[in-house]
C-alpha cells in the first residue's frame, strides 16, 4: 500500500512519514506487544496521502493564496481564514485509490478483531 502503514510497520523513526502520534502508536504496538502488553493494532495514513488529497482537490494553491493574503495581526481574519481552510479540507473529495486503501486497511483490521 502506498498511502497506508499499519502500526506493526511503524516506529519512532517514522515521524516524517506518518506524524508523531502515529509513529508513537506504532512504536508502542511493536515494542509493548513483544513484552506481552496488549496494544491494539491499527493503521495510519501517510503524509504522502495528505499531500495527494491536497493535490487532488487543488487545495495547496488555494491555501497558499489565502495565507499569503492574511494579516496575521488581525485575529478576526485569522479566524475567518482558518475556518475557510478547514471547510476546504473537510469538503474535498477523497481520491478513489486512496479511499480503496483506507477501506482495505480497515477491513483487514476488522478481521483481526
Amino acid at each position: 500500500m502506498r498511502y497506508i502503514r499499519h502500526f506493526k510497520e511503524l516506529g519512532i523513526n517514522d515521524i516524517p512519514l506518518v506524524g508523531g502520534k502515529n509513529a508513537s502508536l506504532g512504536e508502542m504496538y511493536r515494542e509493548l506487544s513483544q513484552a506481552g502488553i496488549k496494544v491494539p493494532n491499527g493503521f495510519a495514513t501517510t503524509a504522502e496521502a495528505y499531500r495527494y488529497y491536497l493535490e487532488h482537490n487543488h487545495l495547496k494553491e488555494k491555501i497558499t493564496q489565502a495565507l499569503a493574503a492574511l494579516d496575521v495581526s488581525d485575529v478576526d481574519a485569522l479566524n475567518r481564514t482558518g475556518a475557510q481552510i478547514r471547510q476546504w479540507l473537510n469538503h474535498g473529495e477523497i481520491p478513489a485509490d486512496l479511499a480503496a486503501e483506507i477501506c482495505a486497511a480497515y477491513a483487514a483490521m476488522a478481521e483481526e478483531y
